[in-house]
């Protein structure tokens, strides 16, 4: 069934079905239970912004790692994307396809481009506004459902959404409908935000009205009394990264910004090993309460496609030859020879040595055989 109708725009038509897979059945039952478990639906903190590529076949391909915190990011991240490709050009013997294409990634190194055509591909900087479900005992954690398919330090290179073709012809199911449904029409409050955050959210209702759901995101919370906080910024591909994310707090940023004992960095390396062994997703160390959590994201569609940054989002790095050219200006940054960087103190050294102790933890880890 469409959820609007027949005689509305393809992108503004929510088109709901019954579940293809065992899977997907669960999953759309999970996605019910939690409407009455985790009633409230909540804005998490600001948009996150990724890359896009149109497809001939209809609808826009996703990048990897959709989860860049300012429009600036995601631009980096296609740059890199262009060189990739000329480096892939260069060695299959195209020299015309090469010389193209690095000139699109020194391109993006000098503007703020949100849309660019190269090689006859276009591709966008896409926004994603994100939420989180709450209910009487805090943020919903992940479900079940949520795809978890790596060990503790290696959730680095796992990305559902990597490859999602943004299409509002693609069906979906009725818990993700109405979920969809709820998500369009939440829209900034006055007074919650600033006057230029709220009117862009009200145009992109007019401009956008469509949308699409991506994969679920997650981060770690730490409750505070009778609120709870968020502590990372909810970009984590999967349960496990976000826990990955946690343990290096409580073994390396913790203890070193608190500047912690042994014995007192004894107890949150305990607390990270148990969190490791169990992956489990509530975690109490030191009188404090964490728990991993799940972040919903939608992408917004018009006329044109996914929606890209709005004049209010907050972007405050310009592309990295830019700030070069401003540095220089400055005075701030030259070409001449300059003196060896300084010895760094105790409390940076500090930090290195945690730092190291972890990544040498992990190494070993991944090379131990497993049973």
């Amino acid at each position: 069934m469409d959820a609007h109708g027949d005689d509305v725009p393809a992108y503004q038509s929510i088109r709901v079905t019954t579940p293809e897979s065992p899977v997907a059945a669960l999953a759309d039952i999970e996605a019910w239970k939690a409407r009455k478990t985790y009633p409230s639906m909540l804005f998490a903190g600001g948009p996150v912004f990724g890359i896009a590529c149109e497809l001939e076949s209809g609808g826009w391909e996703l990048h990897p790692y959709f989860s860049g915190l300012a429009p600036q990011d995601a631009r980096d991240s296609l740059g890199s994307h262009f060189r990739r490709l000329a480096h892939a050009a260069d060695e299959a013997g195209d020299p015309e396809a090469r010389a193209e294409l690095l000139a699109a990634g020194e391109r993006m190194d000098w503007e703020a481009l949100d849309e660019v055509t190269v090689r006859g591909s276009r591709y966008r900087v896409v926004r994603a506004e994100r939420f989180i479900r709450m209910g009487p005992d805090g943020p919903e954690p992940p479900r079940d459902t949520d795809p978890d398919p790596s060990g503790p330090g290696e959730s680095g290179g796992f990305d559902p959404a990597a490859g999602l073709v943004i299409d509002p012809v693609n069906a979906t199911g009725m818990s993700e409908g109405i979920l969809k449904v709820e998500l369009l029409a939440a829209l900034r409050k006055s007074g919650t935000v600033p006057a230029d955050v709220r009117d862009d959210s009200r145009h992109a209702a007019d401009t956008h009205p469509g949308g699409v759901l991506l994969p679920a995101t997650f981060m770690t919370a730490e409750r505070d009394g009778g609120s709870w906080r968020p502590d990372s910024s909810g970009t984590a591909t999967t349960p496990q990264a976000a826990r990955d994310g946690l343990a290096m707090q409580l073994r390396v940023m913790l203890p070193w910004q608190k500047d912690l004992s042994p014995e007192q960095r004894e107890i949150y390396s305990r607390a990270a090993d148990h969190l490791d062994e169990h992956r489990c997703d509530e975690l109490d160390v030191a009188g404090r309460h964490f728990r991993v959590i799940r972040v919903e994201r939608l992408i917004r569609i018009g006329p044109d496609g996914p929606e890209g940054p709005r004049p209010s989002d907050p972007d405050p790095t310009p592309p990295v030859m830019v700030q070069d050219q401003q540095l220089r200006e400055q005075g701030l940054l030259t070409d001449e020879d300059e003196e060896p960087d300084p010895e760094p103190d105790e409390h940076t050294r500090k930090f290195m040595r945690l730092f190291e102790e972890e990544r040498l933890r992990r190494d070993n880890l991944k090379n131990k055989p497993h049973p």
